[in-house]
This record gives structure tokens, C-alpha cells and sequence, in this order.
């Protein structure tokens, strides 16, 4: 992933001129660090308070539109669309083939394999834990998680739903009886959802809200860690006054989520907008500042090869060391 650059052009005064005073046009190369938002509060939190630039960052966002995504342009409960089926590209993947930023997020269990193929490496004090749940429409006769024996649950591929849905479902279903089909991004399976073209996802953040508002119901709580993944080319000191403003804008966040819960519907396609009240939402994904530990790095990446998550083209070997930032 190649940083990104932006040109100043100063007047410097050119050794060896014949003259004093005569000046030269010089270019000096400015790396600008691209912010992918993960449609949560924090990042719009430390724009507003302008976090960064009292860090001295020089940041962009980048990939903030939701309108943009596959699947973000399904009806709301008037498709006839079916709902995507199989679909196997997830945020693993998106890591894989190098997202166009310096710092982006997904599920802890994709950012821990796609620093450990090198993909970027895992910042290693940090970590988020995210609302996130198997819901099923208001009408729907599955009560209970154990009902869940035998249904495919909609999930992203190699994402956080992948990854949760397994871990929640394992825990009281015996493998044979865990179901998952894979249903494109978050955008594609929320709409899925509230057409009835999925009878039952795992939804995670804002999304959720957005589903429990029109009536879904919760039936196992899959609430999982999101890792950060930063670039291979990004400056760590610039990746430092990230966070630096990302934990100030937290206490921030931590004190009066109120003020800021509006930012949430910056993650969600503007043709929703009119059916959820921000005001009922929760604060959503909440970023802890503590280590992310060779145990968590370790036992997770196991738990992962155990179940044979990935090909052996995709599975990375990197040691502790090596992919994760301390």
C-alpha cells in the first residue's frame, strides 16, 4: 500500500546563485496518512475536536461513502433482488489485496492473518470491541439460540460475522449443526434483512441498531474485537499520533456519547436515514487501549488453522514479533 503524497512547492534560496536573492522552485514531498473510517464514532470525534492536528498528523479520510458499497443499493423492503449467495471476498481479502489507506480496521481474527501473511502489520495497544448479534426478523419462529441448530446464518466472508457467528455457535451447537452462507458485506446483508431476502444474519455496530429499531430481534449476542491493521509503508510515529488523538476523542466519547452519536449515520446509506432514530442508538464500537498480547495473537491464529478458516495460500506464518507492533 503506497502512501499517499501531496506536493508543496516552496521558494528556497539557491546555493550558487549569481545573485542573492534569486530564488528557486523546489518540490517537497508531503505524506499525507488516508484514515479509512469502520463507521464508528471515534475518527469523526477527533476531526471535530481536531485531535489530529494537535498531534501534528497530516490525515485524510478515505472510502467514507456508504452509498458506495456492493449491495448498499437494495430497496428497503420492496427488492425482489435475491439476496447474494456464496459470496467469498471479505475483509481479509480487502486486506490482502491492499486497501488504499495508512490505518484501517475489521475483525481481530482477519487483521491478526493478514499481518501475519504481512499484509500490514497489527497495532499492538490497541484494540475495539463492537456490538454485534444473530438477529432474525419480528415474524420469525426462531426464539431461542438453540433453534439456530441447522440454519445458515448470512455472514461476511473471512469478516467479523464469519469469525463471531463461529465462535458464538460452537459454544452450544455441536459443529455439524452450525450453518453459515455467505452473504456479501455488512451494507448488502442489512438490506438482505429488512427486504426478507435473509431470514437470519449476524450485524455488527450502527447496523444493528438500524435492524433492532424495525422490530429484529436478538437471538445470540456475538459482540467481537476489532484489530487495526496499518501499512507496511506508514511512518509509526505518524501511526502513533493516531491514537494518541483516537484515545482523547474515546474519553470524549466516554463522557457524552449523546453529543456525538449523529455520527453514526455516517456509516449507514443516507436512504435509511428516515426509518432510525439516532437518538435510541447505542455509542457502538468502543476502542480499548491495551495490548493486544502474544496469548490473544497466538491463541487466536490457532483457533483459526484448527478450524481451517483459510487455504494454505492465505494462512500466514509471521511471528508475534514480526506482524504485531509493540
Amino acid at each position: 500500500m503506497a502512501s499517499a503524497a501531496r506536493y508543496a512547492t516552496l521558494d528556497v534560496l539557491a546555493y550558487g546563485s549569481p545573485r542573492v536573492g534569486d530564488l528557486k522552485k523546489w518540490e517537497i514531498v508531503m505524506t499525507i496518512f488516508r484514515i479509512q473510517p469502520h463507521g464508528r464514532l471515534q475518527e469523526w470525534v477527533a476531526e471535530e475536536k481536531s485531535y489530529y492536528r494537535a498531534e501534528g498528523l497530516e490525515y485524510e479520510f478515505v472510502g467514507t461513502d456508504p452509498g458506495s458499497a456492493p449491495g448498499a443499493h437494495v430497496s428497503v423492503k420492496s427488492s425482489d433482488a435475491a439476496a447474494p449467495r456464496d459470496v467469498r471476498r471479505g475483509a481479509f481479502e480487502s486486506m490482502e489485496a491492499g486497501r488504499a489507506c495508512e490505518i484501517n480496521s475489521a475483525c481481530h481474527w482477519a487483521v491478526n492473518m493478514a499481518s501475519s501473511a504481512q499484509h500490514g502489520r497489527m497495532w499492538g495497544h490497541a484494540y475495539s470491541v463492537a456490538p454485534a448479534a444473530i438477529v432474525v426478523p419480528p415474524e420469525s419462529p426462531i426464539h431461542r439460540p438453540r433453534d439456530l441448530a441447522g440454519v445458515p446464518v448470512s455472514v461476511g466472508y473471512h469478516s467479523g460475522g464469519h469469525f463471531s457467528a463461529l465462535q458464538a455457535l460452537y459454544s452450544f451447537l455441536p459443529p455439524d449443526d452450525v450453518k453459515v452462507e455467505f452473504g456479501g458485506p455488512p451494507l448488502g446483508r442489512l438490506a438482505a434483512m429488512l427486504d426478507r431476502n435473509v431470514s437470519v444474519a449476524n450485524i455488527f455496530g450502527p447496523l444493528l441498531y438500524v435492524l433492532e429499531q424495525q422490530g429484529f430481534r436478538k437471538v445470540v449476542d456475538t459482540t467481537y474485537m476489532i484489530g487495526f491493521l496499518f501499512s507496511n509503508d506508514a511512518d509509526i510515529e505518524d501511526v502513533d499520533k493516531y491514537f494518541r488523538a483516537m484515545q482523547r476523542a474515546q474519553r470524549d466519547i466516554d463522557l457524552a456519547p449523546d453529543q456525538y452519536k449523529h455520527y453514526l449515520l455516517k456509516g449507514i446509506p443516507a436512504k435509511y436515514h428516515d426509518i432510525v432514530d439516532v437518538e435510541r442508538f447505542g455509542p457502538g464500537e468502543r476502542i480499548v487501549f491495551e495490548d493486544y498480547t502474544r496469548e490473544m495473537y497466538e491463541q487466536t491464529h490457532r483457533w483459526m488453522e484448527d478450524l481451517n478458516l483459510f487455504p494454505v495460500d492465505q494462512l500466514g506464518h509471521a511471528a508475534y514479533e514480526v506482524a504485531v507492533a509493540l
